[in-house]
């Protein structure tokens, strides 16, 4: 959630907010009524239920002969306390749907639009010169790195076997990622796979997003969609001891997406699917430390490109791409030569105090007072990276070059036939 002091402080902040991200700033004015009303229900039902408390002490000490209007009184009261706290109540739920339909604040600096409006900040490596190459199906099929045939039989649409040095493949690149986060200071986390509606909502993942999200309905659970979501949870409801510095975690899970809104869209191969295995850095800090913390997630990402030698670019996301709980997010996109274009394989995100808002995460400041937390997450490797493994990479004789960084978890150079 936005912090509600920024609000009712600076409303035209939100709102400037809301239209970069082309969403509704009237929803500001909805948030600030609905504070205004809740407050006013939890003044009336205080002043009423001090008034039934002074009226009921009022009748033990009353004479015999005022007793019975007294309890009249107090029976009237009772009913009025009733009826007020059902208003707050009321208001209470009025507020926080309110409250929770708008977005974080953006960043100053974050490009306005949608999701072609993003902004170029730098472009890494040359693009390789290839006379007709093949798709990453075409040489994962031949090599006999991927099943999407068998996959599909077996699962449905969008899932896939990785079989022999494909899954090698995939498994260096995590433990590649892993290790880069370990000697970076991150707590390597093995996180649950299925959680609990609260800690997905407080993640910012349900609302206008929940359609894209797998739930277990006999459980009340739902499937991560990034483990980005258990290592939020984590700390919920909790105080934090951040007086050394940032808390790191690096969490290595398969991740589940729906993909509902994007039917017709990359439907051959691994780049858009239902199931995948992610590394995925997940930090809390003090909310001053989280843009230089974005920084240095972005390094980590940059230093892990540079290790499957593709070329990239990194972008600044626009605001109507962001999502719900990012203030800023920036994406490494690498070349795929195939498409002509590049195509997103890390992402990370700043999302400020919005998350630890939701999920009661602090941390205490200098004066020993709670203070809501920051988080960020980015990407360290996952399944789609493949896809710009295996096709920039790819040899006129139908071989693929294996990354110097990879090659000692494959144990090969060269994936041939």
């Amino acid at each position: 959630m936005i912090d509600l002091k920024l609000v009712r402080e600076d409303p035209d902040a939100v709102r400037r907010s809301q239209l970069s991200r082309g969403e509704d700033p009237a929803l500001v004015d909805v948030l600030l009524a609905a504070d205004t009303d809740r407050r006013a229900a939890i003044a009336a039902a205080d002043t009423l239920r001090a008034e039934q408390k002074a009226a009921s002490k009022k009748v033990g000490s009353a004479a015999h002969e005022q007793r019975a209007d007294l309890l009249e009184q107090a029976k009237q009261l009772a009913a009025q306390v009733k009826q007020a706290e059902a208003r707050q109540a009321d208001a209470e739920s009025t507020f926080a749907a309110a409250h929770t339909a708008i977005p974080n604040v953006i960043i100053d600096g974050v490009p306005a639009g949608g999701e072609d409006d993003f902004t170029v900040l730098e472009v890494v490596g040359e693009p390789p010169a290839m006379d007709n190459p093949r798709d990453h199906v075409e040489i994962g099929e031949t090599l006999g790195l991927i099943d999407t045939e068998r996959g599909a039989k077996v699962a449905g649409a969008r899932f896939y076997f990785l079989t022999g040095n494909g899954a090698l493949l995939q498994l260096g690149l995590l433990q590649l990622a892993v290790q880069l986060a370990v000697r970076n200071g991150f707590t390597v986390m093995i996180p649950p796979v299925l959680v609990r509606p609260e800690v997905m909502a407080g993640t910012g993942f349900l609302g206008a997003h929940a359609d894209e999200v797998y739930r277990i309905e006999s459980e009340d659970l739902f499937l991560v969609g990034t483990s980005e979501v258990p290592l939020a949870g984590y700390h919920a409801d909790e105080i934090l001891d951040l007086s050394t510095g940032p808390l790191r975690y690096a969490g290595w899970s398969s991740c589940f997406r729906r993909e509902a809104g994007s039917y017709g869209k990359d439907t051959r191969g691994i780049i858009r699917v239902h199931q995948f295995d992610k590394v995925e850095a997940f930090v809390y800090c003090r909310p001053e430390e989280a843009e230089d913390e974005h920084r240095r997630l972005l390094g980590w990402q940059r230093q892990m490109l540079a290790a499957i030698e593709v070329p990239y670019r990194v972008i600044d996301v626009a605001a109507g791409d962001l999502g719900a709980s990012a203030a800023r997010k920036f994406d490494c996109e690498a070349w795929v030569p195939t498409q002509q274009t590049y195509r997103e394989l890390t992402s990370t995100s700043n999302c400020t105090t919005f998350q630890a808002r939701r999920l009661a995460t602090r941390y205490r400041d200098e004066n020993g007072k709670p203070q809501i937390a920051a988080t960020l997450n980015g990407t360290l490797a996952t399944t789609r990276w493949l896809v710009a493994i295996l096709e920039n990479h790819q040899q006129p004789d139908g071989t693929v070059r294996v990354p110097a960084a990879l090659a000692p978890y494959v144990g090969t150079d060269v994936l041939a036939p």
